[in-house]
């Protein structure tokens, strides 16, 4: 039976509303096409995404290089699941282990399939290497965390709206305030069953709430002292969209691909990828670690059906080399420099917006106004009318991350647009 054809962008909402579950609150706006930074909708209208699918779309809608290898790898081998060896895979985990520089490389699909296998191989860990008793093992996380939405990871979670009513709870976490190295250490010494420390290195669902430059170090170097394993999740905040190849980079100035420097790359014992790792293509998730943590997980032990199937593999790689051979790491730094600087400019005159914070084109502004007021979303639903598509975060919070092919004309061009729209607030 052949879809039905959609007329309007009224006419999609509706069928949604109808027969869709309701567990989100899109902005309404309905997207048929995407190229580049730009998207459009059911009536041909044009917006500049600064969204980016929440950063999955780092290198841009549709970009052709990763397209073809999708079509080119679906149309030969879709998938084999893990009972039979495929010939891409192995490459691709080369390629992907190199390139981020690990021994390992578990495949999964999504962002929160991705932490729930980080967590399954750290508390192994810590039993099998660590000498932790079975099932007494604790992972640390900060409060106002947003890794994902399984039951597990609601169990560690601020937001009331993800956890209420889908009880009982998950246990063996802790949480501690987020950038306060000094609960890290405390938290660790009161407990001697502590597998890991999983963090963002910028709490993105939080209103981008970027931490002291030197938290990521500190919480490394308390990890490493106590035998811990330090988890990053740079499901949102990896693959350059910060300025550096990975967030834990730092402020570091690295001119190549991602040159790290000791003196700026914390280095994770457990690397958490997802999103930009496929361009936003194909659902494409990872976990990293060396051999010594890594080898904890035998056959049969984890796995997924999908997870390092052929396309994802395809993609992946065709989505990392996008962003090694388009520059995308400097391209992020440049043009977040010159975002928050445009609008630090603005923000000094303005009434309605109290800062903008953020690293690389990872940003966001904080409106003038209770997190409880509706003004965030009313400032949205005019930026869409004014060609630029934004949600809120968090209340009054506006996060903006566009794709990392934008150039500086259409930067100052998007600026523009969000200085006119703010305007119109103006208290």
């Amino acid at each position: 039976m052949p879809l039905p054809k959609i007329n309007s962008s009224e006419e999609a909402i509706k069928l949604e509303d109808q027969h869709g579950a309701h567990n989100y609150y899109p902005l309404p706006v309905v997207l048929s096409r995407g190229e580049g930074v730009h998207v459009w909708d059911v009536e041909g209208k044009k917006y500049y995404d600064f969204l980016s699918a929440y950063s999955a779309v780092n290198q841009g809608h549709c970009h052709p290089k990763i397209v073809n290898a999708l079509h080119e790898q679906a149309s030969k081998l879709a998938l084999t699941s893990r009972a039979f060896h495929n010939d891409i895979l192995g490459a691709y985990e080369k390629y992907a282990t190199e390139y981020f520089g690990f021994d390992k490389l578990l495949p999964m699909n999504t962002g929160a399939e991705a932490v729930e296998t980080a967590i399954k191989i750290a508390r192994k860990w810590a039993y099998e290497k660590k000498g932790v008793k079975e099932t007494e093992a604790n992972i640390i996380v900060c409060e106002n965390n947003f890794h994902g939405r399984t039951t597990t990871i609601i169990s560690f979670s601020n937001d009331e709206g993800a956890r209420k009513n889908f009880g009982p709870y998950t246990p063996g976490f802790i949480k501690i305030p987020y950038d306060d190295p000094e609960a890290l250490e405390a938290a660790i010494q009161n407990n001697q069953n502590i597998a890991g420390f999983l963090v963002e290195p910028i709490q993105g669902e939080a209103g981008v709430y970027t931490p002291s430059d030197d938290f990521m170090s500190k919480a490394k170097e308390i990890c490493n002292k106590n035998n811990v394993l330090f988890m990053a999740d740079e499901i949102q905040t990896g693959i350059a969209r910060t300025g550096g190849l990975l967030a834990v980079c730092g402020n570091c100035t690295c001119t190549g691909h991602c040159e790290r420097q000791e003196e700026t790359y914390t280095r994770p014992d457990i690397l958490i990828l997802g999103k930009a790792l496929s361009g936003g293509n194909y659902p494409v998730s990872a976990v990293l670690a060396d051999d010594e943590v890594m080898e904890v997980i035998q056959p049969g032990q984890h796995g997924s059906t999908f997870g390092g199937n052929p396309v994802a593999a395809a993609v992946a790689v065709a989505a990392l080399d996008v962003v090694k051979d388009e520059h995308l790491i400097q391209n992020a730094r440049k043009l977040g420099n010159l975002f928050r600087r445009l609008l630090d400019d603005y923000i000094k005159e303005s009434s309605i917006v109290n800062l903008v914070r953020g690293r690389g084109l990872l940003n966001a502004i904080v409106i003038n106004d209770s997190s409880e007021s509706t003004t965030a979303w009313d400032i949205c639903m005019a930026l869409k009318e004014n060609g630029l598509l934004a949600k809120p975060t968090h209340g009054n919070i506006i996060r903006f991350a566009p794709p990392l092919v934008m150039n500086e004309e259409q930067l100052r061009d998007c600026v523009a647009i969000i200085v006119k729209t703010l305007k119109q607030f103006e208290k």
